[in-house]
């Protein structure tokens, strides 16, 4: 079996989550013995586009008139949609369209997790739908002390400094406006944010919270992977504030790193992440303050240990077999349709 691992735009695209998930996707096959290739012009078993551009729209179809069968990744749901960049709100329906009449040309669907499955049934899409988690590369993510101490020399920070770190695009939805007030509020602990958004595509609240001057609040923009993981085994706590999301690959890599780790209390969390048991969870800013207080001042108990055992459980080996069961499962069931006669054939994704 031979499959097309298929992201459009991966120089747009590479820093993202959807990058790091394609990167997930290519070591995850390589453990299972799957072989695989980017290339669209190599004669394949199975096509998984990661993307909702219009080449992978094309790609899809074409595939689909060859007889290929169609794995799409549906990373993207119009509920993480909104509250990210300005107008995403008024063209949210126009942008749901053009999801399902992308994912409509998968045979199969892989969602991230349960809850964003959750989420592409609602929209009216029938075809098979598989949980599969991004993954993390928990050798990548071991920590490393040292390399924790050189976080801190390289940022500013002192040995006594408690850092506070989040990662994600500078927008609404990720609950900067929140890190923000955390930090007026808590002055005695730094708090640094690492990602990125072109100033022209957030909104006037964004742009100025983003400016707020404090002496304990720092965005020092995208970093390098590498540095990333060092900030990860340096910081005290990673806070995580995001209101929507399909998984979170930045809260798999702060709880593979053995990071302490707060999150808001969200619908998708429910599932997997339980409260004082394996993570931390708040839902309002004094909720945030009291619970980050108690991390950090050992007030709260440890559950670092917890919390990585979650991400051992979607390290990169269980994905590969997951993504393997599913593209033999979409195979035998496209060659099974084809197989039979017209008049007993059901249409599919018309």
């Amino acid at each position: 079996m031979k499959v097309l691992l298929y992201t459009e735009a991966m120089n747009l695209l590479g820093k993202s989550g959807v990058g790091k998930a394609r990167s997930h996707q290519i070591r995850a096959l390589e453990q299972v013995g799957v072989e695989w290739t980017i290339d669209p012009k190599e004669k394949v078993d199975l096509v998984h586009i990661n993307t909702i551009f219009p080449n992978s729209h094309r790609l899809a179809k074409k595939a689909k008139k060859q007889g290929i069968p169609v794995v799409y990744h549906a990373h993207s749901t119009v509920e993480d949609f909104k509250n990210s960049y300005l107008g995403a709100n008024a063209v949210a329906p126009l942008f749901k369209k053009w999801l399902c009449s992308c994912y409509r040309l998968g045979d199969s669907l892989i969602t991230p997790t349960p809850y964003a499955k959750h989420l592409v049934e609602s929209y009216g899409l029938t075809q098979p739908i598989y949980p599969c988690s991004n993954g993390i590369d928990l050798e990548y993510y071991e920590k490393n002390e040292e390399a924790g101490r050189e976080f801190r020399r390289r940022f500013g920070f002192s040995p006594e400094d408690k850092i506070v770190m989040s990662v994600g695009l500078q927008i609404e939805r990720k609950g900067i406006l929140d890190f923000v007030e955390l930090a007026k509020r808590m002055p005695q602990y730094q708090f640094i944010w690492f990602g990125y958004s072109s100033p022209w595509t957030i909104p006037a609240k964004i742009r100025k919270a983003v400016r707020t001057k404090l002496p304990n609040l720092h965005f020092p923009g995208y970093i390098d992977e590498k540095i990333l993981r060092t900030a990860y085994w340096g910081a005290d706590c990673f806070l995580f504030l995001t209101h929507e999301e399909t998984e979170g690959i930045v809260l798999l890599e702060a709880l593979a790193a053995r990071q302490k780790v707060l999150i808001r209390d969200i619908p998708i969390y429910k599932e997997w992440l339980e409260d004082g048991k394996n993570i931390y969870k708040a839902d309002s800013l004094d909720s945030f303050e009291a619970k980050l207080r108690g991390i950090l001042e050992g007030e709260l108990p440890d559950l670092t240990e917890a919390g990585y055992q979650v991400a051992y459980n979607r390290r990169i080996e269980a994905v590969g077999q997951t993504l393997d069961t599913i593209y033999r499962e979409t195979i035998h069931r496209v060659k099974a349709r084809e197989t039979q006669p017209a008049a007993q054939q059901t249409p599919v994704n018309e």
